[in-house]
């Protein structure tokens, strides 16, 4: 997925997941547990996906705030999707 016009920022709550993502200059994989803050700036491709036993929880604040349906484009991520 990718976001055209806005930011998100999480914050983990509870669960064991990663988060892929990719811009310009770099792709990576994040590991995501309780504390974890992360940013997803406009432009960047991302995926994430849970690999605990538990579901996954997070606070996500989009900047600015999310206009609709239209915002997100899916792409091919670094997973196949299981839902």
């Amino acid at each position: 997925m990718v976001h055209a016009t806005v930011s998100e920022f999480w914050f983990v709550l509870e669960g064991e997941g990663e988060i892929w993502r990719r811009d310009r200059t770099e792709e990576r994989i994040t590991p995501l547990r309780p504390g974890v803050s992360i940013d997803i700036p406009i432009g960047t491709a991302f995926q994430y996906r849970n690999v605990g036993d538990q579901p996954l929880t997070f606070i996500c604040v989009t900047m600015p705030p999310w206009p609709g349906d239209h915002e997100a484009t899916h792409l091919e991520g670094a997973w196949a999707p299981t839902v």
